[in-house]
């Protein structure tokens, strides 16, 4: 018996070193689940992710905010600086304004590589200026992964707002769907499950540059659809 034990340990081992998110994907495994930028989005997500029995860590400007934010929430959750939650998270969740990615990218950098990092910020002109030009025209999967270098990005939770994710509703029979874009395929297996323990129907659209479709501006953008309906906007197969 000893035998098999070690030989499932070597083996698990053996699969880290090779496919380090393939632990994190595991369904029977909580997470700990560091979100920089606790505000409406990153607010109701962590609250989500609590309930579904992950352990999270509320990070923003406002630790204050953060100490109430975690309170509310329960034992499953806690409060942090900014740098706290990027070291101490074994997944991320980035969502602030499109200007504050590349500070968040040279700041952390040492934290953030390696670990699958969920973006939801958008770039928007009338906040954030001719950077978010920029990004909307290379396409905001892309413009992030050079802003958070050696994150295995997904773009998630971009598209629809915090009332559509915080509505009961939305979460039950035909649930909300919430495109995805990553480059990483393990990556995109913790982005999968963790979608789905939140209460949302996942819709793989494709790599980073694909993200481009469910942009600020795209016809499906700020909408809550169904799969079916969702896919049917991105032009996309089931």
């Amino acid at each position: 018996m000893k035998l098999v034990r070690i030989g499932r340990l070597l083996a698990t081992a053996a699969l880290v070193l090779l496919f380090p998110g393939a632990l994190l994907a595991a369904e029977s495994a909580p997470l700990k689940i560091g979100i920089i930028g606790a505000g409406r989005i990153g607010g109701t997500l962590g609250e989500l992710w609590a309930k579904a029995g992950h352990q999270v860590m509320f990070s923003s400007l406002d630790l204050e905010h953060d100490k109430e934010l975690a309170k509310s929430v329960g034992d499953k959750a806690q409060a942090g600086t900014p740098a706290q939650a990027a070291a101490w998270g074994d997944v991320l969740l980035v969502s602030v304004p499109y200007t504050a990615l590349p500070q968040i990218g040279k700041d952390y950098a040492a934290s953030i590589k390696g670990k699958v990092v969920l973006d939801t910020s958008n770039p928007i002109q009338s906040r954030d200026g001719e950077m978010a030009v920029a990004a909307r025209e290379k396409g905001t999967g892309v413009a992030s992964a050079e802003f958070l270098p050696g994150a295995r990005l997904v773009r998630a939770f971009n598209e629809v707002g915090y009332r559509s994710l915080r509505s009961e509703s939305n979460r039950s029979g035909d649930k909300v769907a919430i495109p995805l874009a990553a480059d990483d395929k393990q990556a995109l297996e913790v982005a999968v499950r963790l979608v789905k323990e939140a209460g949302f129907e996942p819709v793989v659209v494709g790599g980073l540059d694909t993200a481009k479709k469910f942009d600020v501006g795209t016809p499906v953008f700020g909408k809550a659809l169904n799969a079916a309906e969702l896919r049917k906007g991105l032009g996309i197969e089931k």
